[in-house]
């Protein structure tokens, strides 16, 4: 994984023979005349997610409401039958993991469940480079308590490389922390967390840890039970090609099986009891308890299909493809734009072990370079103020289209 790439066309075709998962990429609707490199904000559509939104629409059109319950696979279950099979790639037991709700809708559901401040015990500790949903959530929770968000919400610092620190963070653990919530990865840079330190260091001061994987979920393999995560939660949309707006999932450790959700609805009921319409909440046994109100099957619909895919090509075979993408895409960056512009610098750190799914490149103008990427068909993702991010999915991108993106990355830095 270490080893130093060569930086043609030659070597990418030859990195392109070598990739186990190059078949995948015809299951794929690729937008035509583009390189599209833009899966950590939205995943392409596969077609054995188009082959599951057709089931569903014809479901619908034949049985009406008795889609619910016979259905090929009925509607009832969609959120425990598609959160066992997400738990095969995130490390949990079937009943851990449930898919529904929004990321946002299931920070708030989680985060109020475990968020339980007494006495000096108060403050949530977050960290300043989390997607601002993520702290607008966090700054809610604390005020539906009377709190004070500026004293009761601690943002980490980021250091001079815009980077977070596992040990500086764990510093900060201390006594009056209730809660710790963080990203497995951080969305602008691309830094992976390690989570399974953070998890053990959160759990020796008793203090209970909760992660949005949302840019790590179907890229990266998790362990969650295994590193003792309390909870978490991801969206279906990116690196797990659910479709635009799609559902998402929640992981609650089985250990806290016996909380109560803090916004219970009628679709976290024991499912044998659901249609009974009992005044009295009774929770479902695992997970489902978190879910809140009846799924969007239509909505819900591609992320079978999608899943499907992921499954069969592995996590660790997805992993270790993406690495070896992001790698190439790294040094050939600064072995051909970076060496040769000084303006241009990279974001996401080196190590293996550290990078998530994308690359991060940063100009004092990429914004207006991003724009001119599109002009020629290269779908990256720009955040301000300087950052391109540049995300070779394993599923359905390629080396040789690495090599289109440098390349246009030069042609553009040579005409300016």
């Amino acid at each position: 994984m270490d080893t130093p790439y060569c930086h043609g066309r030659k070597e990418a075709e030859e990195l392109d023979r070598w990739n186990p998962l190059s078949n995948f990429r015809s299951r794929f609707h690729i937008p035509p005349d583009t390189v599209y490199m833009d899966g950590n904000s939205l995943g392409l559509l596969s077609k054995d997610a188009e082959r599951s939104i057709l089931r569903v629409l014809d479901e619908w059109k034949d049985l009406g409401i008795g889609g619910w319950m016979n259905g090929e696979q009925p509607w009832f279950v969609t959120g425990e039958r598609l959160g066992a099979r997400m738990a095969l790639l995130v490390g949990a037991a079937g009943p851990e993991v449930i898919f529904t709700g929004t990321t946002t809708i299931n920070i708030h559901q989680l985060v109020g469940s475990f968020y339980n401040p007494s006495g000096e015990r108060s403050v949530i500790l977050a960290d300043e480079l989390n997607f601002p949903s993520d702290l607008y959530a966090l700054e809610g929770q604390v005020r539906i308590r009377n709190l004070d968000p500026e004293k009761h919400l601690v943002r980490v610092k980021a250091g001079k490389d815009r980077l977070l620190d596992e040990e500086s963070i764990i510093k900060q653990m201390t006594p009056e922390i209730a809660l710790v919530f963080l990203p497995s990865v951080l969305y602008r840079s691309g830094q992976l967390l390690d989570m399974e330190k953070l998890s053990a260091a959160a759990a020796e001061r008793g203090i209970p840890i909760g992660f949005d994987c949302s840019h790590s979920a179907g890229a990266v393999p998790h362990y969650l039970s295994k590193w003792g995560v309390d909870f978490a939660l991801w969206c279906s949309y990116k690196y797990l090609n659910g479709g635009p707006g799609a559902p998402a999932f929640l992981y609650v450790n089985h250990k806290h099986f016996n909380l109560l959700p803090s916004l219970p609805g009628w679709f976290g009921q024991q499912k044998e009891r659901q249609f009974e319409m009992l005044p009295s909440f009774f929770p479902a046994s695992g997970a489902g308890r978190w879910q809140i109100s009846t799924p969007c099957i239509l909505g819900s619909s591609p992320v079978e299909g999608a899943l499907n895919i992921t499954l069969e090509a592995g996590i660790e075979r997805i992993r270790e493809v993406s690495l070896r993408l992001t790698g190439f895409l790294a040094d050939s960056l600064n072995t051909r734009l970076i060496s040769e512009y000084g303006e241009f610098s990279i974001l996401t750190p080196s190590g293996p072990h550290r990078r998530g799914g994308h690359i991060a490149l940063t100009h004092p103008q990429a914004e207006d370079i991003y724009n001119k990427l599109l002009t020629r068909g290269i779908i990256t993702d720009f955040r301000p103020p300087d950052i391109i991010r540049i995300a070779p999915v394993p599923l359905y991108n390629t080396f040789t289209e690495v090599c289109q993106v440098v390349d246009s990355l030069l042609n553009v830095v040579e005409k300016r």
